[in-house]
């Protein structure tokens, strides 16, 4: 009788272990806003220096707490009130630098929020001096760099001439440098990862930073299955997302986001439940296409509000989803071993039902909130 209860309070710890390592890396990110994605274009003539620079609505209360009745939206009124400190804020993190030396911009055009399809944006548009020939411009970008919880991307477009150019900007990599030639502003990058590096990790930290994509992917993995099923059902998943990601970035097909984040934390929920409700999965890669190209739609809404140049675009999505599908991989190499050692032991079926159980909790609170915010 002893052993037998020490063998089912094993059990419990296990589970409540498991259960602890998926509640603390997903609670927050059922309550905060999980990626701030900023978009900047630069915009360089003989004359003058243009930053064109968006932010979306949430990222600004987020930094400014400037959302009085709270209901995650700002108003002309509550908006009028922070845009002081908003502009300082944005003086102060985002920098332009010629030859080294930092320039204040000479001109704020416009400062204020706009709607764009079905979000609305904060938009500045600010001058800046020239850069002359063999001269150097630098952009930096700031913001977040002490926030640790906010996943911030900048997607930087640059138009010098007839060219045009992209660059991710996240994480540590958070520089941009171009030197100005005669041969109508022809760009040589310099102490910055190429460009179709930044959308590597761009897609790395994208979902690495994407906690429904990642519980939803544990979800799927968590239940008993044969190694054939393991690989059928992610190369059914790569499939389909890369499909739809693909699509929606070129503008093909577009279902906007009030469509597209509920029906992914639906998704969890009903892959959770499927884990609680059957001991063995079956046919399981059918369905994972399926929610696989709801997923791929998720995966694009970083990209497509970027007007990425047509001769980079190939470029961009193919480093774009390689990046996702680097941490896919290195997840699944991680976790179908363990789990395969975890299905060995006799109590595997409660940790499976206790895991399934925080999931569906999980997506069913996502899918609450997202659905009440439409």
């Amino acid at each position: 009788m002893i052993m037998r209860n020490a063998s089912v309070l094993r059990s419990i710890l296990c589970s409540l272990a498991l259960v602890a390592a998926l509640v603390f890396p997903f609670k927050q990110a059922a309550y905060a806003h999980a990626y701030s994605a900023g978009y900047t274009t630069l915009k360089l003539t003989q004359s003058q220096t243009e930053m064109i620079y968006s932010l979306d609505e949430l990222s600004v209360i987020e930094l400014l707490n400037g959302d009085a009745n709270s209901d995650n939206k700002l108003d002309q009124e509550e908006f009028d009130a922070v845009k002081e400190k908003m502009e300082v804020k944005l003086k102060e993190n985002l920098t332009l630098n010629i030859n080294g030396e930092p320039k204040a911009w000479t001109q704020v055009e416009s400062l204020g929020l706009e709607q764009q399809g079905d979000v609305t944006k904060l938009v500045l548009k600010a001058i800046y001096p020239p850069v002359s020939p063999s001269m150097t411009i630098t952009f930096i970008d700031n913001l977040y760099t002490n926030d640790a919880k906010t996943n911030y991307v900048n997607l930087l477009t640059i138009q010098h001439g007839d060219q045009k150019s992209t660059e991710a900007l996240s994480g540590n990599f958070r520089t941009w440098n171009m030197t100005v030639t005669e041969k109508d502003f022809e760009s040589e990058h310099t102490n910055v990862i190429d460009g179709w590096f930044s959308f590597l990790k761009l897609g790395m930290s994208h979902i690495w930073g994407g906690y429904d994509h990642l519980l939803f992917l544990f979800s799927l993995l968590i239940a008993r299955q044969t190694l054939k099923q393991y690989a059928t059902m992610i190369t059914a998943f790569t499939i389909a997302h890369s499909c739809t990601l693909t699509l929606t970035v070129l503008g093909i097909i577009n279902v906007p986001p009030m469509i597209v984040e509920p029906a992914i934390a639906l998704s969890i929920c009903y892959v959770a439940f499927d884990n609680i409700r059957r001991p063995s999965v079956s046919h399981r890669w059918v369905l994972t296409f399926l929610f696989g190209l709801i997923h791929g739609m998720g995966f694009a809404d970083i990209l497509k509000e970027m007007n990425i140049p047509r001769s980079e675009l190939a470029v961009d999505l193919i480093s774009f989803n390689l990046g996702i599908e680097t941490v896919q991989i290195i997840i699944v190499g991680l976790l179908v071993p363990l789990l395969y050692v975890m299905h060995r032991y006799k109590y595997a079926r409660r940790i499976v039902v206790a895991s399934s159980s925080v999931a569906l909790i999980l997506g069913a609170i996502w899918l609450l909130k997202r659905v009440s915010s439409i």
